[in-house]
């Protein structure tokens, strides 16, 4: 089953390159059926998934290279679950969110398809190597949909891009290849027990150096300051499905690579990073917040709330409480939804107005209505509203880190300054985009079509019904956060 998730796309992938040229125009059929059907076995494994347990289930592993102990082993539980379903429901709509595009059609989709394989198989992955084949395969999509179907300066964007976050990898690497050296094992559940002579895991010690490896590599995917400079680039030049998927998901590997693998494998030296990645954590929370008010491109200003809103998923991770951790996987799952809820509602107007200048679209509402309802709906959950899904994981990480005998409270308060913050610039850039005389650009602009509501709609129910019913989410979370606060002894 779970194979077949992964992989699927692959399938349509393949037919998608053997469409001849004639018939290009059907890529985006190939890539929309492909990914609901993928989407759907995700449905199906929820509902055969045993809710309550932090076990692996549905483990598969086949040697692979036996010479070097590497397996093809793939699992899933309550950590991953959730992340999956987010990823293969954000690529059906981010292909439904294309449906225009003509440039290259059969290359466009077929890149998105190959980026849900990589992101499938990052998230179901129990082997290093496994995993960092399926995280780099991630990259390659991705460089060519910001290269080839971004903006004026998409060359550059995918450059940094692809240059920042293959940076990271490489420390990955190399963390990943000292874990082998040292304990023999590539398997991410056999090393939780392969680690503790790998010492106290404070500064000098070889476990410190090798959490150290990990956390570069993955505090760039997510990112946090200060390996965060390529984001706002990327976002601003990336098509619009693009910039939801980049922030929807990918942002994630980084978070789900703290939580499967720098935690739990090496819990010593994480005692001993805590208050260095609260303090990043924090620092990303009030930076991100305060760029994100010079911003004149709507664009730009949601990439660095996306900055500020991961601060607080690596806020909770650095508590090491179980309400931390839960927070931490709330905030990704929510901050995916909406992310990606307010890039599409941008390249909705971006694609009647060709422009992100927040001064030249005033008076959305008034020409608009529809999708000044839905635009405000998704700035109110952005802004961590209770009811809503943005409130449930900022609540925790907060609530974790109160509580963490690691962080200081002084860390709290500010971080509560961030939320503040974020309500601020959310509530400026709705008065200025949505209320007010309508401008040139935005006058006698058509109502968001039918099309567009059916990318948005799913998305805002989600919001709603985790924010309302927080055991929707947190029935897969709360045994993972339990498992992890036990692993680190907090």
């Amino acid at each position: 089953m779970l194979s077949l998730i992964v992989f699927l796309p692959l399938v349509g992938v393949l037919l998608i390159t053997l469409l001849p040229k004639k018939f290009e125009a059907a890529a985006k059929w190939l890539a929309l059926v492909t990914s609901v059907v993928d989407f759907g076995l995700v449905i199906a494994l929820l509902t055969r998934f045993k809710i309550g347990s932090a076990a692996i289930q549905f483990e598969k592993e086949i040697a692979w290279i036996p010479q070097v102990h590497i397996y093809y082993h793939l699992g899933i539980d309550g950590l991953s679950l959730p992340l999956l379903a987010l990823s293969t429901l954000l690529i059906a709509i981010a292909t439904l969110a294309s449906w225009k595009i003509t440039v290259k059609p059969r290359l466009y989709f077929a890149m998105i398809l190959l980026l849900s394989v990589g992101l499938s198989g990052v998230f179901l992955s129990l082997d290093l190597v496994l995993f960092y084949l399926f995280w780099e395969i991630v990259l390659i999509p991705m460089y060519f949909l910001i290269s080839q179907w971004g903006g004026p300066r998409r060359q550059y964007a995918a450059i940094k891009f692809f240059l920042y976050t293959f940076f990271g990898s490489v420390f990955m690497l190399v963390g990943i290849a000292a874990l082998f050296i040292y304990t023999g094992s590539f398997d991410m559940i056999a090393l939780r027990h392969l680690t503790a002579g790998l010492g106290s895991g404070a500064f000098g010690t070889v476990a410190w150096w090798i959490f150290a490896a990990f956390a570069i590599g993955f505090a760039v995917k997510i990112p946090i300051w200060p390996f965060h400079t390529w984001l706002p680039d990327a976002h601003v030049e990336a098509p619009t499905a693009g910039s939801a998927l980049l922030a929807g998901i990918m942002l994630k590997m980084g978070l789900y690579g703290f939580l499967r693998i720098a935690v739990p494998i090496l819990p010593q030296a994480f005692h001993h990073w805590q208050l260095i990645l609260g303090i990043l954590a924090v620092v990303s929370i009030v930076y991100g917040a305060a760029v994100a008010f010079a911003q004149t491109d709507i664009k730009k200003l949601i990439a660095y709330s996306s900055v500020s809103h991961m601060g607080f998923a690596m806020l909770g991770i650095a508590a090491g409480t179980a309400a931390g951790f839960s927070g931490a996987m709330a905030v990704s799952i929510s901050h995916g939804l909406i992310a990606a809820m307010l890039f599409l509602l941008v390249g909705v107007v971006y694609e009647r107005t060709h422009t992100r200048e927040i001064a030249k679209l005033s008076g959305v509402a008034a020409a608009m209505p529809r999708y000044a309802g839905l635009f405000c709906f998704a700035s109110f959950a952005a802004m961590g509203v209770p009811l809503l899904s943005g409130f449930v994981g900022e609540f925790l990480s907060l609530l974790g880190s109160w509580g963490s005998a690691a962080l200081p409270h002084v860390l709290v308060v500010i971080a509560g300054v961030g939320i503040l913050l974020g309500g601020a610039y959310m509530l400026w850039l709705m008065q200025r985009f949505i209320f007010g005389t309508p401008s040139a650009a935005i006058e006698g602009q058509p109502e968001i079509s039918a099309r567009e509501l059916t990318t948005i709609v799913p998305l805002a129910v989600l919001v709603v019904a985790i924010g309302v019913y927080w055991t929707l989410l947190l029935q897969y979370a709360d045994p993972i956060a339990r498992m992890l606060q036990k692993l680190v002894g907090a």
